[in-house]
């Protein structure tokens, strides 16, 4: 199979396709979940020859918790679609910079520069994504689809169009391209790359149709009171990390929830979508790394420490404490006083 890395010119300069080094180790490490089925030199199963010819890279990563690497400045030689279900991403583009949420689609056109996460690595969070090889490997190339997408040929000129003069690298996505990438997830996931290809043919064809009716709106819409609600459990998770008062208290998902004003349900939906944990998780991420603080820069015992982050019992605490970070909280201090 021919690996050889994708190669760009443009006004005498030469430009490689990225090869996700990062994710790769980070897989390896077991800090991420990464499903993906791909041609060439990007990481995961390898489709068939002949199967879904232009895919480089389709798939989804789900990072459980904040990684300390990041995609740096990159091209792809493909039109690449990136969806965040939960959590946020930094992302920027050319000299753009943005702060990704959940429902936020981006695209990049083939080659256009870009980068995932920044110098503080990429936090927690759940991404999808589809890179796409037009063929193009020089500024006056003309974009060829794939045969397998069928969308009508005034569609297909429509969408190149849209694509390759694209003033908005950001858009708010819907339900639809939502379901659209969770069900390409779920048969990646469920399914071999020999078995996938009718299913995969058929969900990339519905994303491109979202996805150029997506694009012939005027300008990414935002819906307002969605806004409002999430801005006020994501005010609520910051006091949990900032307040140490808010540590303390004996919280329940409902007491949360009561907290934003919100039902359980839609609270823990919320949670979810803004840090890829539930209620509980986070909660329990925001006090041992405040823990986990207390023992590097102060001389408290390790009750107090448990105490002041709101753990009642000391056994519990070491517990989870030795579960998140592979030692007691006294080896961890001894770890980082030397």
């Amino acid at each position: 199979m021919n690996r050889r890395l994708p190669i760009y010119e443009d006004r005498g300069r030469t430009y490689v396709a990225d090869t996700c080094r990062p994710v790769v180790e980070a897989v390896r490490a077991g800090t991420l979940v990464m499903e993906s089925f791909v041609h060439g030199h990007y990481p995961g199963k390898r489709l068939p020859r002949h199967a879904l010819r232009g895919v480089k890279s389709i798939g989804y990563w789900d990072a459980g918790e904040d990684q300390t690497w990041q995609l740096a400045w990159h091209r792809n030689e493909g039109i690449e679609v990136t969806f965040v279900e939960r959590g946020r991403l930094p992302f920027a583009v050319d000299e753009q910079s943005f702060e990704l949420q959940p429902y936020d689609l981006t695209v990049t056109r083939p080659w256009q520069l870009h980068r995932l996460g920044n110098e503080r690595g990429i936090p927690a969070g759940r991404l999808h994504w589809l890179i796409l090889d037009v063929g193009v490997r020089r500024p006056d190339q003309a974009w060829r689809w794939p045969s397998w997408i069928m969308l009508a040929a005034r569609d297909i000129e429509r969408l190149t169009t849209l694509l390759r003069h694209n003033e908005y690298p950001v858009w708010r996505a819907d339900r639809g391209i939502l379901r659209c990438f969770q069900s390409i997830a779920e048969t990646i996931a469920e399914r071999s790359p020999q078995e996938a290809e009718s299913h995969l043919i058929v969900r990339i064809n519905e994303l491109f149709v979202l996805l150029l009716e997506l694009l012939s709106r005027e300008r990414p819409p935002l819906d307002a009171s969605l806004s409002e609600t999430r801005r006020s459990v994501e005010l609520f998770l910051k006091d949990l990390q900032t307040q140490p008062q808010a540590k303390l208290r004996q919280w329940t998902v409902r007491r949360m929830a009561d907290q934003c004003g919100l039902g359980v349900t839609q609270f823990t939906r919320y949670c979810r979508m803004i840090t890829n944990l539930t209620p509980a998780q986070y909660l329990n991420q925001v006090r041992l790394r405040a823990a986990a603080d207390l023992l590097q820069h102060t001389d408290l015992p390790i009750y107090e420490v448990a105490r002041r982050c709101g753990f009642r019992a000391s056994q519990y605490f070491a517990t989870v404490f030795r579960r998140r970070y592979g030692c007691s909280p006294r080896a961890y201090r001894r770890k980082y006083r030397l």
